[in-house]
């Protein structure tokens, strides 16, 4: 049942992924600027919708 589309991600893990500092995704995570949830006072983030985030944020840049 380890489905990649909905592998969980924290924080850390995403900012290592996206290759950007913490501080920095904390606040667009803060400001709904890139998709996540809150458990408790951590936040997760579903890889698929990471992965389609990137690719929409890809197409606005080619436009």
């Amino acid at each position: 049942m380890n489905n990649p589309e909905s592998e969980m991600m924290t924080l850390r893990e995403l900012a290592a992924y996206l290759r950007m500092p913490e501080k920095t995704l904390y606040r667009l995570t803060a400001e709904s600027k890139v998709p996540g949830f809150k458990v408790g006072a951590s936040w997760r983030f579903r890889k698929g919708e990471i992965d389609r985030w990137i690719e929409r944020q890809e197409t606005r840049e080619a436009d």
